[in-house]
């Protein structure tokens, strides 16, 4: 039987709601696969002919040691998605290689100064973040408290991104679209959450307001572009839309390290995602499109 590790953390035990259908999907699929926290040091890695990411998200203010640990496992078995792509998308400055359809963001360095956008609401953010940590939204009137959250990010060394709020978000919420071995899945809409306090769920990322949706024409069109922009393949990936200022869709974030594939809003999502990692171990290849 094939044995399939998938990496979450244990802050993360119980809260992937992704787990228990990918866990079932691969069983279905006669393969055997085994739940691992990704710093757990009594797993050999090796032993496991595919390991794929899933829920660590405690890595964030422990970067550095996930990404040695990423190129240690990828040197000793196969990791999905690779070393390289977890390198590249776990620092958010990947989104100047995505093309012009992308929200308008102004990286700060430490020691750089502050210039924030005229008018209208921003988001400041670090570049290296997960689950709206570390994210706030501010009004116009209140560039001196963004500027504080600047310098408070760029005094622990980190790169900080400034944003224009995109407003269309409050009426229209995100609409993140999810890709399977390089193909579209599904997708779901994310409610607003920087509207107010932003309530965290176990310290890992930001409670939010999930629900079905289908995306449009031109969204279809631009997370297909995104994907064919960024480094591949990929097994899975998440593009994340928001409504831009013409009203055009633009990325707000691209998700190749360890997001939530709400599979529950995907039929036979789960199924697929099985689907094409194990043919990974048949083909040695690159991921292939599954049950589409």
């Amino acid at each position: 039987m094939r044995t399939v590790a998938l990496v979450t953390a244990k802050e993360a035990r119980g809260l992937d709601e992704d787990m228990p259908p990918l866990l079932e999907a691969f069983r279905k699929a006669g393969a055997d696969p085994r739940e691992l926290d990704w710093d757990d040091p009594s797993v050999r890695w090796g032993e496991y002919p595919l390991v794929i990411l899933r829920s660590t998200w405690d890595y964030v203010p422990r970067r550095g040691e996930f990404l040695a640990w990423a190129e240690r496992v990828g040197k000793a078995t196969r990791l999905e998605n690779p070393p390289a792509i977890l390198r590249w998308n776990t620092d958010k400055r990947y989104l100047k290689e995505l093309g012009n359809s992308v929200v308008p963001t102004t990286f700060v360095e430490r020691g750089d100064p502050i210039a924030l956008p005229a008018g209208g609401d921003l988001v400041v953010k670090p570049a290296i973040s997960a689950g709206s940590i570390d994210t706030a939204r501010y009004t116009a009137d209140q560039a001196q408290e963004a500027r504080a959250h600047v310098r408070r990010v760029q005094e622990t060394g980190r790169t900080v991104m400034i944003q224009p709020y995109q407003k269309g978000i409050d009426e229209v919420g995100e609409t993140a679209l999810v890709y399977l071995a390089g193909v579209y899945s599904h997708a779901i809409r994310k409610g607003p959450i920087l509207g107010g306090k932003i309530e965290l769920v176990e310290g890992l990322y930001a409670k939010e307001d999930i629900r079905p949706r289908e995306p449009s024409t031109a969204e279809r069109e631009v997370a297909d572009r995104i994907i064919a922009l960024a480094p591949g393949p990929l097994l899975y990936a998440r593009v994340d839309l928001v409504p831009g200022e013409s009203g055009k869709p633009v990325l707000l974030e691209f998700e190749a390290t360890e997001p939530s594939l709400f599979f529950r809003f995907g039929k036979g999502s789960a199924d697929r995602f099985a689907e094409a990692a194990l043919g990974l171990l048949e083909s040695g290849g690159a991921p292939s499109p599954s049950g589409r």
